[in-house]
């Protein structure tokens, strides 16, 4: 931390802006970033510290790699960021849900959204995630190749639509997935300079985007209108929504729309994010038998071929280090930006007003400050006291402060109970003809899937 500090003294003292890559022609940094963005992160980052800047068009993007700033921006002065242009433009699919709104509204939504993520409350879905895990348990076959990435995108849109919707939208699960990605896909294209230009023309890319955002609103409308004027809790997070009204406001709910935007936040947080991170979970514990040897000896002992529950969950330390591990090669949210209102001091540097602060969990959660060799997948690193001996935010798979994950505590129970239930029926092993490849984008996918064959242990 000394040396920090009299990094940015000395930065003050020169009045510089901080170091970076430079364009070589023009785009080219954009080019770069639409090619890797994992690359170019990890490579800005390595290459000029732990704050760096560069332009993309008339754009200042600044990069931090260093907790103390990221909890700066994130937690200290979080007030004067608002979230960056990929979000901004997400609402053309979620809206103003919890993801994208901000200030006064942002709030209130949250305060209202609340209830819904209590302890107990998420507690009570634990049967409903291990019996849908069961379920697809019971569906593989010993020896049979699987696209385990589908299969788990499978799940746990199955999961998310039982507790959020108390609806079985399993038999919808190709058409709605489909819809999704589709919708991720646009993201390649949203940040884009000439982004609004495509929209007047027409282009197909947008059309198709258009298309399949109203496949995913008919099954969200179809929904609400079904449940709307009955006063009945199911126990679904969204009978709490429409419960919910606002005492410390204006004693209002929601409207339609605001549930609609709600919903469909949480419809794909909650099934996108953690069916990745337990793809890549899988993925790793084939490289790793001997983690894998460690965690079925766990689940053996605490459960003893039985369901888990909620109760399960403290006594399932070591598959929960396995997820956490996992959550740190390949976090399902790989960076994540904010907009600075007004100008804002740190490290020495002023960033100013309307740039663009991005911190990238690919690159923080494996520099080797934090994480030695940090290539190797160690679930050793989330014991107690090795989390005690690390800065916070050298690890934010979440995010962290006041925008911190609404849905976090529901994720982390969600995936140790998915793997749980599943490692202890099966083994799963990576076709040794597959490749594995990245693909970022707004979350971190397999670029290829994931072929697996099923082994019955």
């Amino acid at each position: 931390m000394v040396v920090v500090a009299l990094e940015a003294a000395a930065a003050t003292a020169k009045g510089q802006v901080p170091p970076g890559p430079r364009s070589r022609f023009p785009g080219a940094i954009l080019l770069a970033l639409r090619r890797d963005p994992l690359a170019f992160f990890t490579a800005t980052a390595r290459r000029h510290g732990d704050i760096s800047r560069f332009r993309v068009g008339p754009v200042n993007v600044y990069l931090l790699n260093h907790p103390d700033y990221i909890k700066e921006v994130l937690v200290t002065r979080a007030a004067n960021f608002h979230k960056g242009r990929g979000l901004q433009m997400a609402k053309r699919l979620i809206g103003e849900g919890l993801l994208t709104s901000e200030e006064e509204f942002h709030l209130r939504q949250r305060r209202l959204a609340q209830p819904a993520f209590h302890r107990q409350r998420i507690s009570s879905y634990a049967s409903v995630m291990a019996s849908y895990a069961e379920r697809t348990a019971g569906r593989w076959r010993d020896g049979s190749v699987l696209d385990v990435h589908q299969e788990m995108m499978r799940l746990t849109l199955a999961v998310v639509g039982k507790t959020l919707f108390d609806a079985d939208v399993e038999g919808e699960a190709e058409e709605i997935g489909q819809a999704l990605s589709t919708a991720l896909k646009l993201f390649d294209t949203i940040t884009l300079p000439f982004a609004g230009l495509m929209d007047k023309l027409g282009f197909p890319s947008v059309r198709r985007f258009e298309k399949a955002k109203a496949r995913l609103d008919q099954t969200i409308y179809r929904i609400i209108k079904e449940r709307r004027g009955s006063s009945e809790d199911r126990g679904d997070l969204l009978s709490m929504l429409l419960l919910a009204s606002d005492t410390e406001g204006d004693g209002t709910g929601m409207t339609d729309l605001q549930l609609r935007d709600e919903c469909m936040t949480l419809f794909l947080a909650g099934h996108e994010t953690t069916a990745n991170a337990l793809t890549w979970t899988w993925y790793l514990l084939s490289q790793h038998p001997e983690v894998e040897a460690e965690m079925h000896r766990e689940l053996d002992r605490v459960l003893g071929g039985r369901l888990p529950g909620a109760e399960d969950c403290p006594n399932l330390r070591f598959t929960e280090m396995v997820l956490a591990e996992s959550m740190r090669l390949y976090p399902p949210a790989y960076v994540l930006g904010r907009r600075a209102l007004s100008d804002f001091p740190l490290a020495g540097y002023t960033i100013p007003a309307e740039s663009i602060v991005l911190a990238s969990q690919w690159v923080m959660h494996r520099d080797p400050r934090y994480f030695p060799d940090p290539e190797r997948f160690d679930p050793q690193r989330w014991t107690p006291e090795a989390q005690a001996a690390r800065p916070k935010f050298c690890y934010f798979p979440f995010g962290g402060g006041p925008r911190v994950c609404i849905g976090e505590s529901f994720a982390w129970m969600e995936g140790v109970l998915l793997l749980a239930t599943l490692a202890q029926r099966w083994k799963l092993r990576l076709d040794p003809g597959h490749k594995v490849a990245l693909r970022p984008l707004v979350t971190l996918r397999p670029k290829y899937g994931m072929r697996m064959t099923a082994h019955r242990r």
